[in-house]
């Protein structure tokens, strides 16, 4: 499953200022008529999203594929105590024609908007380009607010290239592939575009980020190690999981970066930066085993840890000479959708017709042989067509959870609440709008506190779902974090994992799991890192 596992966002206001208005930009940036030329230079804005800043890969990607034909700054929202005090002098510059800005729902939305918004009142001229997961789903929420002239779907690495050299020789983008945005009140959609061939693309432009801060910074303290870097390597996933909001944007498609090169990437941060741990943030970075093996055989012995996220029904079909390998070379955990041990539910979620609650038990016991952790994701509130059936289900994937507690304890196990994505057609989706589910309709109620938490799949707002499930969900989930905390939060310390452990055994036993208040006291005594919401506990270098 690819989920958001950001934190919960702080608020972020911004002066509104009234030097122009948002109306001064039609749609598409007046795109019927192509009245101006822009400049070529871009600024590229990546949102907040957490208290220890990683690498934005995705930015940096773009930033590498536009090249030296293009002015470029980027801007960390993630490293600015106030984003705008450093966006406005370099718009007000001159340099630059367009504002680009990657947005994931949650977090990043909350700051997205209100930085666009004022882009837009200050700076009327500029072209808005917004890219990523939100946008790419939601376009007509972006688009209709009046601060966003294009949406880049998908990769971005052909598509935005072109657009700029399209718009700033005067020449309509209607052909680019991979773009969606407004012409008189209708939304455009231009197609897919072609995924990049990953070997081809020019080293990422790190010197973009070391202009502000040194790059150490994007290379926190983890439990893989002192210092650890996200890298992306591949684009996409060949599955078609219901619910994976990666899915409309990718349609099946997978394209990775060789082996080699990725050992060669890596080799490379440790050489230059000494990073000896690696996030690879891929939606599925093991769709190949001969890929993986060829890897590990590149990383063996050179002293770098790294996890990555993957299928259970795939990992499964790996030889034991890869799993031993893979850990010899480094690889320490491991993240699955395992989703819910109900076989009924996985063929209901489209997990491929191959994962089951029996291999989901079985495999976990399997990696944990070869010295790897599993991290298990289970999602919890799918519709069911009565509130009985839904509450029966909701039993049965606690008692499946506990159930693999018991037989492999050390398994990580993270819980989400099922959060309805567009993808069209899925009997998922069927059954959530016959429920009455909709999205909202607009960047005011998507920012609003309440949808937030939906996209980090806190709060669903689902019909289905009563207050009292949602509540049992997250008592169950604080008792069993307690009784089981995470390895990945070395801050706890053993005094401070038994004590968490002792209190919660009564309650974890007995099954009583509502309104464990000493507990949640306890968890934020300690300062308990929850990693279905703020990924790895992470410490600043």
């Amino acid at each position: 499953m690819n989920v958001s596992r950001e934190p919960a966002a702080v608020p972020m206001r911004f002066p509104v200022s009234r030097r122009a208005s948002s109306a001064a930009v039609g749609e598409a940036g007046a795109t019927a008529g192509l009245p101006r030329r822009p400049k070529p230079g871009i600024l590229l804005f990546n949102p907040w999203a957490t208290r220890t800043p990683r690498v934005p890969n995705s930015l940096l990607h773009i930033a590498a594929a536009l090249g030296n034909s293009h002015d470029i700054e980027l801007v960390d929202g993630n490293l600015e105590a106030d984003p705008w005090a450093v966006i406005e002098p370099l718009l007000a510059s001159g340099r630059f024609g367009f504002f680009g800005c990657t947005v994931m729902p949650g977090p990043q939305l909350r700051q997205a908007v209100p930085v666009t918004r004022q882009v837009r009142a200050n700076f009327p001229r500029l072209v808005t380009i917004w890219g990523g997961y939100f946008p790419s789903n939601h376009p007509q929420a972006a688009l209709q607010s009046g601060c966003v002239d294009y949406v880049v779907q998908s990769a971005g690495e052909g598509s935005l290239p072109a657009l700029l050299a399209a718009l700033c020789e005067g020449r309509s983008p209607e052909l680019i592939p991979g773009l969606i945005f407004l012409r008189t009140g209708e939304v455009v959609r231009t197609g897919k575009a072609p995924l990049p061939d990953l070997d081809l693309q020019p080293s990422l432009p790190l010197d973009l980020l070391a202009r502000r801060h040194p790059i150490r910074r994007y290379l926190p303290r983890t439990f893989l190690g002192r210092r650890t870097h996200a890298m992306h390597s591949s684009m996409g996933c060949p599955f078609m999981c219901a619910f994976c909001a990666v899915v409309p944007l990718y349609q099946g498609r997978w394209v990775a970066r060789s082996a080699e090169l990725v050992a060669q990437d890596v080799l490379q941060m440790r050489d230059a930066h000494g990073v000896d741990a690696i996030e690879f943030t891929d939606n599925n970075f093991f769709v190949s085993e001969k890929r993986v093996r060829a890897f590990a055989e590149r990383l063996r012995g050179q002293g770098v840890a790294w996890w990555g996220e993957g299928r259970i029904d795939t990992l499964d079909h790996f030889s034991d000479q890869t799993l031993a390998l893979m850990r010899e070379a480094g690889c320490r955990m491991i993240f699955f959708g395992a989703e819910s041990g109900d076989d009924e539910v996985l063929a209901m979620v489209d997990k491929g017709g191959r994962q089951s609650g029996a291999q989901i038990l079985r495999f976990a016991a399997r990696l944990l042989s070869f010295g790897i952790t599993p991290e298990y994701s289970f999602v919890l509130g799918f519709p069911r067509p009565t509130e009985a059936e839904v509450w029966a289900q909701i039993h049965r994937d606690i008692g499946f959870i506990r159930q693999l507690k018991h037989q492999s304890p050390a398994t990580e196990v993270i819980l989400y609440i099922y959060s309805p994505v567009p993808t069209e057609g899925t009997a998922l989706q069927q059954r959530s709008q016959a429920a009455g589910f909709r999205f909202p309709t607009t960047l005011e109620d998507w920012v609003s506190p309440a949808w937030e938490s939906f996209d980090l799949h806190r709060n669903p707002l689902t019909p289905w779902l009563t207050p009292a499930m949602v509540q049992h969900i997250h008592d169950f989930e604080t008792v069993m974090n307690a009784r089981y905390p995470t390895r990945t939060d070395f801050s706890l310390g053993d005094w401070g994992r038994r004590l968490m452990q002792a209190a919660s055994l009564p309650r974890y036993w007995s099954g009583i799991y509502r309104r464990p208040l000493e507990l949640k006291v306890l968890q934020r005594l300690r300062r308990y890192t929850r990693p279905e919401v703020e990924g790895f506990y992470a410490e600043s270098n």
